[in-house]
């Protein structure tokens, strides 16, 4: 029996979007981003609009980033395979000044200098145009010195990455830290562990929709200022899972719980040094420049913060996914399952629950630890066959997808293109602050936040430095950054926490969007207003 495919007017306006998006980088040149550049923004527009809009599902979307990635951009696609690029070796003249070939600088008087296996453009100032060679000057000694001898060629300023790359986000270590969290949330399931952890966990904070629905947003924020935010999230998904069980089809709620958890981790992640990685970057750059924040003062600083934008998250979430169920019990279970399976359950969620927690002190990877319930929970058979095909896999195809597009953004030049592209020296202070803030949530919508952070903090110490800007001030800019790659809440590709949510089921793309964007407006606001008022106070 055949099935048709009928897609709603949003999934065809998509679907037309996506693909129009793709074409125009081929047809469009952007001055200053490389031939790779193009080709990656045109698989950047093509995954983020198929992303919001849905005209195929998500995680095949995602598949398709991957594919196209391979197709287009690594060295053993048909675009890069067998290319060569020609470098011309810089020597200077008896003037001092140095002769290069015409087609080696490009419209803006740039050359590209290939040194080390990376790329490096250069500003040179034209003496003398001789036709097809030309004399230069330059601020640097570029004696020795290889540049492109065709700045148009498709190999500038791009070295093409391997396939097994980009194929390889499908067991990145991230995906194997979402398999651990799913191994265990299966077992939880399995074995009501769920329910009783529910039953301790939430007990406190009553009956009430939506009492419990902020109870579970400070535990969770509470944990995942100590502990990854990925395996934060996946712990506390099982959490929820018997309270989904008891809420009606149709009703809205499911969406807000599911929602919650993410949203809390993310935010949870800011309150402490060690809560995200961002959060480091941010310190390590600011050390460099001789200025230090403790942890204590850290902490300080973010909070409160922190604090108000989980309460406005909560009130955002309980209007936009309302309920008309006036109670919901906690802990139904009849108590722990004392098999030897379930036992061996309990000793594998414990070990690494406190090996999560504790990463800071012996300094295992989260994602490391995530292959000892992996490994536990099918060599003791505490999941069979059936338990594992049950898993989310499609989830992974997900972030894999997320994963390979960050990379694409990285190595091509893409996203340093998409922060350079602002004069900020046009700005006044408080207008960089705001704008370096705003970049870094969007970026951080389709990076990592990692990612986005390593590629913001320097410009911004830069930026910084030629404003005259004092420690005050380089501290606000560092903490706009470090603050904002936190709040991407957009995408199920924005942070692995976002893509657990997706899994439940509960939660649909559109859903995200909606209460991502308003979440994300509101920290900037929010943490403008800081940066104006609260952050100075503890600063001087």
């Amino acid at each position: 029996m055949k099935r048709s495919i009928t897609l709603t007017k949003t999934q065809i306006v998509g679907l037309v979007l996506g693909i129009t998006g793709f074409i125009i980088p081929f047809f469009i040149t952007f001055a200053g981003l490389s031939f790779a550049g193009h080709l990656a923004l045109s698989i950047f527009l093509l995954a983020a609009l198929f992303w919001m809009t849905e005209p195929i599902p998500i995680y095949a979307t995602s598949i398709l980033v991957i594919f196209l990635g391979v197709l287009l951009l690594s060295g053993q696609g048909p675009i890069f395979q067998n290319s060569e690029l020609e470098l011309t070796e810089i020597n200077a003249g008896e003037s001092g000044n140095f002769l290069i070939p015409t087609s080696a600088i490009n419209t803006k008087n740039e050359i590209y200098i290939y040194q080390n296996g990376k790329w490096i453009k250069s500003l040179v100032e034209i003496i003398n145009n001789q036709g097809d060679t030309t004399e230069i000057q330059s601020e640097t000694d570029l004696s020795g010195i290889f540049i492109a001898t065709n700045y148009r060629h498709k190999l500038v300023g791009y070295s093409p990455g391997k396939s097994a790359d980009y194929m390889g986000t499908l067991a990145n270590p991230i995906i194997i830290l979402f398999l651990g969290g799913f191994m265990i949330a299966e077992a939880a399931v399995k074995y009501n562990f769920d329910k009783n952890l529910t039953k301790y966990l939430l007990k406190p904070f009553g009956t009430k929709p939506y009492s419990i629905l902020i109870g579970l947003m400070l535990v969770t924020a509470g944990l995942s200022a100590f502990m990854s935010n990925t395996a934060t999230t996946a712990m506390m998904m099982t959490v929820i899972l018997p309270i989904l069980a008891q809420l009606s089809k149709g009703d809205y709620f499911k969406t807000a719980l599911a929602l919650s958890v993410p949203i809390s981790a993310n935010l949870g992640g800011i309150a402490t040094p060690i809560g995200t990685p961002p959060n480091a970057i941010v310190l390590a750059n600011l050390n460099q420049q001789g200025i230090s924040i403790s942890f204590t003062d850290w902490m300080l600083l973010t909070v409160p913060f922190v604090l108000i934008l989980l309460v406005v998250s909560w009130w955002i979430l309980q209007k936009m996914f309302p309920t008309d169920v006036e109670s919901i019990q906690i802990g139904e279970s009849k108590g722990f399952n004392k098999s030897t399976k379930a036992i061996a359950f309990y000793g594998i969620f414990s070990v690494t629950l406190i090996l999560w927690v504790t990463e800071s002190i012996h300094g295992i990877s989260s994602t490391i630890v995530a292959l000892l319930p992996i490994t536990a929970l099918a060599l003791f058979e505490v999941l069979d066959v059936q338990d594992i095909r049950r898993l989310p896999w499609e989830v992974l195809w997900l972030v894999a997808g997320g994963l390979a597009l960050g990379i694409y953004l990285d190595q091509t030049g893409l996203a340093d293109f998409m922060v350079r592209s602002i004069e900020w020296n046009l700005f006044s202070g408080f207008m960089v602050v705001s704008l370096f803030g705003f970049v870094a949530i969007l970026l951080s919508n389709f990076l990592s936040n990692t990612v986005a952070a390593t590629l913001l903090m320097p410009l911004a110490i830069s930026i910084g430095i030629l404003q005259g800007s004092g420690e005050l001030e380089l501290i606000e800019l560092a903490l706009v950054i470090g603050v904002g790659t936190s709040l991407a809440m957009v995408l199920p590709i924005s942070t692995p926490p976002n893509a657990i949510a997706i899994s439940t089921g509960m939660v649909k793309t559109s859903e995200m969007a909606r209460s991502g964007v308003l979440i994300g407006i509101i920290g900037l606001v929010l943490m403008l207003i800081y940066a104006v008022l609260y952050w100075p106070i503890l600063l001087t």
